[in-house]
């Protein structure tokens, strides 16, 4: 794998994660309870996600999902509701409460972390499009276990630097912004997850 190779992966990654989704929203919404150990929780869970579904494709699940009706079914069901869930979550919470239970940041952390982990987990269109992507910047002529491993930690710290930029402007919105505007916030975040809920319950695979 050449350098060229590499910086070419990143580009592309970064023109797909830098538009909102699941865990960007998150991120977004974590950062609004200016608690980074919260935030940061939450971009380790979805890091950690990135590592799992490219370890999937590097031992072949990718293909198993694509090739079975009900495996993604399954799947992406459990993520849509899973994201409807989520939004009514942010809808209804407090704007002091939003993604964090302030008097229990341990567990607040906690959750965060499983929540990121989860939306990115249970949504079959990352493992599809890892399936898709990464075989593209493999080279069959080298060992490829070290070349998955480095494009997954590459993938993994491209998402946290996102993520932090999202938690950021989140934590600005908080200082910025009153009760009310961080409200509309919430709900402005738990639209963009119905509507993420809506478009993955209408995906149909390509071979589909």
């Amino acid at each position: 794998m050449t350098f060229s190779t590499i910086c070419l992966y990143l580009a592309a990654c970064f023109a797909v994660t830098i538009i909102p989704g699941p865990t960007m929203l998150l991120a977004l919404a974590n950062g609004t309870a200016r608690n980074w150990r919260i935030a940061g929780m939450g971009m380790l869970g979805a890091a950690l996600s990135d590592l799992i579904l490219i370890g999937a494709v590097a031992i072949g699940l990718g293909a198993v999902l694509a090739a079975s009706e009900l495996f993604f079914s399954i799947i992406k069901w459990v993520g849509v509701v899973y994201l409807l869930w989520l939004a009514i979550q942010l809808w209804r919470h407090k704007p002091t409460s939003l993604g964090a239970n302030i008097n229990n940041p341990s567990s607040s952390a906690i959750k965060a972390f499983r929540r990121s982990l989860l939306v990115a987990l249970s949504n079959p269109k990352g493992l599809l499009f890892f399936s898709a992507f990464l075989p593209q910047f493999i080279n069959t002529s080298e060992p490829q276990t070290i070349q998955y491993i480095t494009l997954a930690i590459l993938t993994a710290t491209l998402d946290i630097t996102i993520m932090a930029c999202y938690a950021s402007g989140g934590a600005q919105a908080a200082r910025l912004l009153t009760a009310k505007g961080l409200t509309k916030l919430n709900r402005a975040c738990a639209s963009s997850l119905i509507s993420l809920a809506v478009f993955l319950a209408l995906y149909k695979k390509a071979n589909a």
